[in-house]
């Protein structure tokens, strides 16, 4: 019996790698924990909390979602209060209200996060998920902000816009700043889109 030539063990050694790498592939092609398959794109982004833990916002899906960029030192800081308010009107209906603060308005931002969780729950008693300080404008923007702003057509000028996401995770209805949290207008939206449809996965 003749020994294997060395063209043999190349080529044995090649199919070895080969399937290796394919083995490996499958390990790290598996659906990572967090993001769910069926999670849309718009969601499918995950942020740091003020509190230091992660949140995914794949968590949301099949809700309708206030997103909303806040500061501590603005003239609009006071919509805390009815951003709190309708998250507890609506929140068993499955709206979510979800807060990014961000220093890029005037300065309003500057504390650190744990400052700003301090603020939040003595100030306002804010239950609603808060994530960490962030950016919201043009150039140096979340990816969840980013794509809202160009499915909405329209970005932030100043603390506190709004952002509503529809429950299939694709429609996007953009409010201004002094657009209040338990105003007509946006509440009309609250509802119209807590009764559409849920995402078809």
């Amino acid at each position: 019996m003749h020994p294997p030539t060395i063209d043999f063990m190349r080529t044995v050694l090649a199919a070895t790698v080969a399937t290796a790498a394919s083995l490996v592939g499958s390990v790290f092609a598996t659906t990572t924990p967090g993001s769910p398959t069926g999670c849309p794109p718009l969601l499918n982004h995950q942020f740091e909390t003020l509190q230091g833990g992660a949140k995914n916002m794949c968590d949301y899906v099949g809700k309708v979602v206030l997103v909303v960029n806040t500061a501590s030192y603005c003239g609009f800081t006071k919509q805390y209060e009815g951003l709190q308010a309708i998250s507890d009107k609506y929140r068993d209906r499955g709206l979510v209200v979800v807060g990014f603060p961000a220093n890029d308005f005037g300065k309003q931002e500057p504390g650190s996060n744990a400052e700003v969780a301090d603020f939040c729950e003595r100030t306002y008693k804010v239950k609603f998920p808060m994530m960490a300080k962030t950016s919201v404008v043009e150039g140096t923007a979340n990816p969840l902000h980013e794509a809202l702003a160009r499915a909405s057509g329209q970005r932030p000028k100043w603390n506190f816009h709004k952002y509503l996401i529809g429950r299939d995770g694709k429609t996007v209805a953009s409010f201004g700043s002094r657009v209040e949290p338990e105003s007509t207008e946006l509440r009309s939206e609250i509802e119209r889109l807590l009764a559409g449809p849920a995402l078809v996965k």
